[in-house]
């Protein structure tokens, strides 16, 4: 990305029109410079940015009033550049998301160093705003991407975790539930033996996501993962294991018992009965070259006029490749994807 070009000023003179634009706007603040350094200059103009939130300020001067600000901050160490990006983030995170604003932290983010650990609070402060205002579009967030960056940021566990929570929350707003998925995966696989009992709402979120997904298949996954395995024994593991290896009646005879437990979780009983039926299909086509009407009618618990587009809503999954002789009436198979891959699909 392509940094904006400041103005060519000396440091005090632009510390002294940004003071003076806050002034006019009403900021508790001197028009002249205190003297005290770069910091301690800064660290005025960005308490007294809130002024710039105000309804009536023009996006246009707040986003010049900010990108002199930012052209500042780059003259700071790193270390000492830290407390003030928080600060500046924590302001702009505190108002409404705008177009002008999310170029503001963008110049910003591209404009530190790529290893800079500062980066890191300009990011979930990017993802966060944007999220909020439906404009990640502007933001274009790209896991390998982050994924790098989470490697140059030398960041802690608990800061790589709540990155990964706050970019799952921004893909789920937008509908991007691959790869909404994709990160909760990558979420518990931060976890350790020692800190996976931790993870419990992770685990969960991880579970009900990969299931209300249409398109999210193969789970068997899931059943490794640390965090997940402390949740043997409950209600949500049982659940998984269902849809990993069970077959539609084990669903519904789940769903009479738990009915409360389905809808506490944000689940629904159709979308998750038709997955169910999808995924007790592929099993069922496993080793078998056909498979008549009067047993998908059967096995499927659907109408004798429903089997015809039960078999299209299979196809289109590419899940299984498979053609329909309406003659023979029955299914023909080509090919399918194992649910589970054990010991006996790698031979």
């Amino acid at each position: 990305m392509s940094l904006p070009v400041f103005i060519d000023l000396a440091e005090s003179e632009q510390i002294s029109e940004i003071r003076r634009f806050l002034k006019s706007k009403g900021a508790d603040i001197t028009e002249e410079p205190t003297g005290h350094g770069l910091v301690a200059e800064l660290s005025d103009i960005i308490r007294a940015l809130k002024v710039c939130w105000k309804d009536g300020v023009p996006d246009a001067e707040v986003e010049m009033a900010l990108n002199s600000t930012i052209a500042l901050l780059f003259y700071v160490p790193p270390d000492q550049a830290e407390p003030l990006i928080k600060s500046l983030c924590e302001s702009m995170a505190s108002t409404k998301c705008t177009p002008a604003r999310i170029r503001v932290l963008s110049n910003l983010f591209y404009g530190l160093d790529e290893r800079s650990p500062n980066r890191y609070y300009v990011y979930c402060t990017l993802l966060r705003m944007a999220s909020q205002a439906d404009l990640l579009q502007l933001v274009e967030p790209k896991i390998d991407d982050v994924n790098a960056w989470i490697r140059q940021w030398s960041l802690t566990v608990e800061q790589h975790q709540t990155l990964l929570r706050i970019l799952h929350q921004a893909y789920t707003v937008s509908k991007q539930t691959e790869n909404a998925t994709k990160v909760l995966i990558d979420l518990l696989s931060t976890y350790t033996e020692e800190n996976a009992s931790q993870a419990r709402e992770d685990a969960q979120r991880c579970i009900v996501t990969c299931l209300a997904d249409p398109m999210y298949f193969l789970m068997d996954h899931l059943l490794t993962l640390k965090p997940v395995k402390f949740l043997e024994g409950e209600l949500i593991h049982d659940l998984l294991t269902i849809f990993v290896s069970g077959k539609l009646s084990d669903y519904v005879k789940f769903y009479q018992s738990n009915k409360d437990f389905i809808d506490s979780i944000g689940l629904n009983n159709e979308s998750n009965l038709q997955k169910m039926r999808l995924l007790t299909f592929m099993q069922m086509a496993e080793g078998r070259s056909e498979i008549s009407f009067d047993t998908i009618q059967r096995e499927m618990d659907i109408t004798e006029d429903e089997v015809e587009s039960f078999i299209i809503d299979v196809v289109r999954t590419k899940a299984v490749r498979a053609k329909m002789d309406q003659m023979a009436r029955c299914v023909k198979i080509s090919s399918t994807t194992h649910r589970t891959f054990s010991k006996q699909q790698w031979a």
